[in-house]
């Protein structure tokens, strides 16, 4: 579908009058007594001169009206009769009308938008004298250019069912053009007071209810619902494309934030596909629309890339049990609601187009229990499907759940109070972990020997085995150091009560982590599994020893950070072991000091493993890491588990994948070996376009997730996205996603500063926001004044850059230990998006102001949905409190003057004054569910803790960081360059 400015191009001038004249009862253009009128031929680049002389005699009458009159030229275009998709088309011919056909029709809807883009900044200022909008056809046009499908037909016939795609329908044009008005009004009416935006909507609703002209009564136009499906299924254009288009001049308009926590943009598909589409929780795209060309994404100068959270924890998941899961016999695509049936017996695979037959058992649906209906079964109507797999999908029979701890227990570990912490937790939730009758559980402790645990089921006891050798190491016996839980319960009991005080006296300093991983490989490699790494410090003894190499001195530089990939590629040769083994390996750094997390980190990355870091535990003097370590730590044993899985991403045919980011190791060009999967871990690709997709209107994109799960099942997760694809730039431009763009380019740009350094990857970012938003203005945009302009769609974009640069994974200038950096990091790499951005751009509220206006209730409570605050001091006041969510803490801001009847509700505490110093609670949160804790750090006005909450106003200038206008002025200095 060619955009309103294409067609403006290509067609003729319009005339485009405003008619200037006295109010009277008959309204008739050609007799109504006419004071003055004005008549421009335009093109695009004239329209606004024009609008300024014609639109000038409105200020000396207000009693006047404001004529809408648009010479429309005869339409001479091809065969109007519907046209048949070819054998490229993704979807049904019935389909092209509701996803992107180019009807010739359209461009009366196009031309419309059109003008209103271009005129109200003039409209604006006369629309209280607007009363009637009249559009006309010139005598000397066809009049049926407006239905062009029916303009070979007999009149009687035009009004006839099934004549014209539209359908048999009813339709006011003034009805129509005031919509088109009044979201112009609703935009601009933001800036003026209550009072005259309720005058303006009272002006323009009883446009909708005049009688249309004449000479439109024989036609049924469509209503509006049922135009959106023709126009190819966008729904909403005028309000939802226009207004992701609409110019912002980011200098001027400083309040950007929406009120409520900004949601993924909604893909301009028709309400059915809407409807069957894949959550953008699970499955996210840069672009919601897709471009047609490689040549067409590279002017948007925008990356094209997928953010995934293939399995993460669902309220509904449809299950299906069948013997034949249906695929494409070319691509193998598992059947999913964007296919086609032919017919009953057939069906064309959305990705490749190949024709494929219905399998007999397809045509049973075990919903309905009907037969001959398969568009109707599960997998179809679904987008997030899980198949219980056959033996086909099995290269072994199925593994049992296997947990391997290994255990720093040298005297930093035991002294900082994990070790304890850690063994009270697995007893509080050993019955939880996730398994069945065959779950099996091992331990290993380590120091400067490996020590290994005998819990059989004939012994009275645990029995320690010790082994010294750590330059060889071996398994003293393979039989009874991994246990079947449900025999050996009492015995992993009265080891995990006694194993603290087994240690408690040690003052063995020394680390042989290494030797502990080799022996957790060669004790699980027959099963596969996940082990579970506990380490306190640097490891330094064995394979796998480690020398310091952080510069205290440095952690303030501008020149550029050292030491970021590994000093060794013995944890990450290790993990390809492991992987191969389908042994997974999580990591839990709790040091002070600098362990070089950047190696350690490798044993996570390539095994499809997490990595949990806390710099400062310590049971007396940081009790709070302490809480949150044990928090995570029930989270992690207790949350569901995939294990020996393999992931892979399928496209459109003309797509390709190019990068993959998270942790895992790429078996083969788009397969990913995960040897365990987590509810928790997130994935990012970046993607290419190496064919024009000009022969379809839709993109899709499916992930499948094969994995056994915790009870022994193969299991099949599919996830399949559905997208519209265009052609022209300002529709790429409308559909971009400003928070996964901001994720996807957050894991290039971790990227670039291991494989090139980071002020390379900071520039790379800059130059992102530069490039696209120079585009923009080049390509899209026609205003001339002066300013930094961007389209709404990319309003925050500058905003969340500025956030990435002054994070801890990338800033610079700011003190940052190597670990922590390293640790931010693999944060970008892993998770899925919604934790980024808390974590990138956090959510400020002010909490003593709320009300229950607008609130939600949910389970006979009521949660009040407070207003998004701007991150900058100036939203900070004494008399407030404010809420801050990081993704992984909350920050409590008590002003000195708060209200004290709200600190003894919230906090408990008569007064100010009477806050702790360090106030650490639990806070429990409607908004992300799937996190039952995070801790909320209460922090005053006045208190040395309130360092931490302040970093994160990314708007405020920092010692070595712009503020946000300072930022824009640069951006806007590197474009005029």
């Amino acid at each position: 579908m060619l955009s309103a400015m294409q067609r403006l191009n290509e067609f003729h001038f319009y005339s485009f009058w405003y008619v200037f004249r006295d109010p009277t009862p008959n309204l008739s253009a050609d007799t109504l007594p006419i004071s003055a009128a004005f008549m421009c031929y335009f093109s695009p680049a004239s329209m606004s001169k024009a609008l300024q002389s014609c639109t000038k005699p409105l200020k000396d009458n207000s009693s006047s009206q404001l004529c809408f009159v648009l010479h429309l030229p005869p339409f001479s275009g091809g065969d109007s009769s519907s046209t048949t998709t070819g054998s490229a088309s993704p979807v049904p011919n019935s389909y092209d009308s509701l996803e992107g056909g180019s009807y010739p029709g359209t461009y009366f809807t196009q031309l419309l938008i059109n003008i209103q883009c271009y005129v109200y900044s003039a409209f604006w200022r006369h629309l209280k004298n607007l009363t009637q909008p009249i559009l006309r056809p010139d005598p000397s046009s066809n009049l049926t250019f407006l239905l062009p499908h029916i303009s070979t037909q007999p009149q009687s016939q035009m009004c006839s069912a099934g004549s014209y795609p539209f359908g048999t329908c009813n339709f006011n044009v003034s009805l129509f053009i005031s919509r088109v008005l009044q979201s112009t009004v609703c935009r601009h009416a933001q800036s003026a007071s209550l009072s005259a935006e309720a005058g303006l909507q009272d002006r323009l609703l009883p446009l909708t209810r005049r009688v249309q002209p004449n000479w439109l009564s024989a036609f049924p136009f469509p209503n509006m619902s049922q135009l959106s499906a023709a126009l190819g299924g966008l729904s909403g254009v005028p309000e939802l494309e226009v207004e992701a288009l609409r110019p912002v001049n980011l200098l001027q308009e400083r309040n950007l934030l929406p009120h409520q926590p900004l949601d993924a943009p909604e893909p301009n598909l028709s309400a059915d596909l809407k409807k069957a589409n894949c959550s953008p929780d699970t499955f996210r795209c840069t672009l919601t629309n897709i471009p047609q060309t490689q040549a067409l994404l590279n002017k948007a100068r925008l990356p094209l890339g997928l953010l995934l959270h293939p399995f993460r924890d669902l309220a509904q998941l449809p299950v299906i049990t069948s013997n034949t899961i249906v695929r494409c016999r070319s691509c193998r695509t598992y059947i999913n609601p964007f296919v086609s049936f032919l017919d009953q017996r057939r069906w064309k695979c959305n990705l490749c187009y190949r024709v494929n037959d219905v399998p007999d058992e397809f045509m049973y649906n075990p919903v309905t229990r009907s037969y001959g209906e398969p568009h109707k079964r599960p997998e179809v109507q679904n987008s997030t499907v899980e198949f219980i797999a056959s033996s086909d999908y099995m290269l072994r029979p199925p593994q049992p759940a296997v947990y391997l701890f290994v255990l720093d227990v040298s005297h930093n570990a035991v002294e900082g109070g994990y070790l304890n912490v850690f063994c009270h937790t697995l007893l509080e939730n050993l019955d939880k972990m996730p398994g069945d009758t065959r779950t099996r559980v091992g331990f290993i402790t380590f120091n400067s020997t490996i020590h290994f645990y005998n819990l059989h089921e004939s012994l009275s006891q645990p029995q320690m085995l010790v082994v010294s050798d750590i330059d060889d190491i071996f398994i003293p016996t393979h039989d009874s150091l991994l246990v079947n839980l449900k025999e050996s319960r009492v015995l992993v009991r009265v080891l995990l009560t006694s194993l603290h005080s087994m240690f408690s006296q040690t003052r063995e300093t020394h680390s042989a982590l290494g030797p502990a991983l080799q022996a957790a490989y060669k004790l699980t490699s027959p099963t596969g599994g996940r082990v579970s790494v506990f380490q306190t410090q640097l490891p330094t003894l064995g394979p796998g020893l480690l020398q310091s190499r952080e510069d205290p001195n440095q952690r303030s530089s501008t020149k550029g950070v050292q030491h970021l990939g590994p000093a060794t590629d013995f944890y990450k040769k290790l993990a390809l072991d492991c992987s191969g083994q389908q042994i997974g390996v999580d990591l839990f750094l709790l040091s002070s000091q600098y362990s070089d997390l950047a190696s350690l980190a490798c044993m996570s990355k390539f095994s499809a493993g997490s990595i949990f870091y806390y710099p400062s535990l310590h049971h007396v003097h940081n009790p709070a890491q302490l809480d949150k370590f044990q928090k995570d730590l029930e989270r992690y044993l207790t949350r569901k588990i995939g294990f020996e899985a393999v992931m892979r991403i399928r496209c459109t045919k003309g797509l390709s994948i190019h990068t993959f980011h998270g942790n895992f190791f790429v078996r083969s060009t788009d397969l990913l070996s995960l040897a365990n999967i987590n509810p928790d871990s997130g994935f990012a690709v970046q993607m290419s376009i190496e064919e024009s997709l000009a022969d379809t209107s839709l993109a899709c994109f499916q992930s499948a997730l094969l994995y056994t799960s915790s009870k022994g099942k193969r299991r099949i997760r599919v996830h399949t996205l559905c997208l519209p694809v265009v052609s022209q730039l300002s529709d790429v431009y409308a559909g971009a996603d400003v928070q996964a763009i901001t994720c996807l380019l957050a894991n290039m740009a971790i990227d670039r500063s291991i494989s090139s350094s980071l002020s390379d990857a900071r520039d790379a970012l800059v130059n992102a926001v530069v490039d696209s938003l120079s585009a923009y203005k080049n390509t899209v945009s026609n205003i001339q004044q002066s300013g930094l302009i961007a389209p709404a769609a990319l309003c925050l974009f500058p905003l969340y850059v500025l956030a990435l640069l002054k994070q801890k994974a990338l800033r610079m200038g700011t003190s940052t230990k190597l670990d922590e950096r390293v640790f931010a990091m693999c944060e970008f790499k892993s998770q899925p998006l919604q934790q980024i951005m808390h974590a990138v751009h956090p959510d400020l509220y002010r909490l003593d102001t709320m009300s229950d206006q607008g609130a939600l209730h949910l389970n006979d409570c009521i949660v009040p949905q407070p207003h998004l605050l701007h991150l900058t001091a100036e939203k900070l006041t004494r008399e407030g409190a404010f809420l801050m969510d990081c993704g992984s803490v909350f920050y409590l801001w008590i002003g000195k003057c708060c209200n004290d009847v709200f600190i003894r509700d919230v906090l408990g505490c008569p007064n100010h004054a009477s806050i702790p110093p360090s106030m650490v609670s639990e806070a429990q949160t409607f908004i992300r569910h799937n996190v039952t804790y995070l801790p909320l750090c209460v922090t005053q006005d006045d208190a040395t803790a309130k360092t931490s909450f302040f970093q994160h106003l990314v708007e405020d200038r920092s010692e070595s960081a712009l503020s946000y206008y300072e930022f824009l002025l640069h951006i806007q200095q590197q474009m005029s360059k």
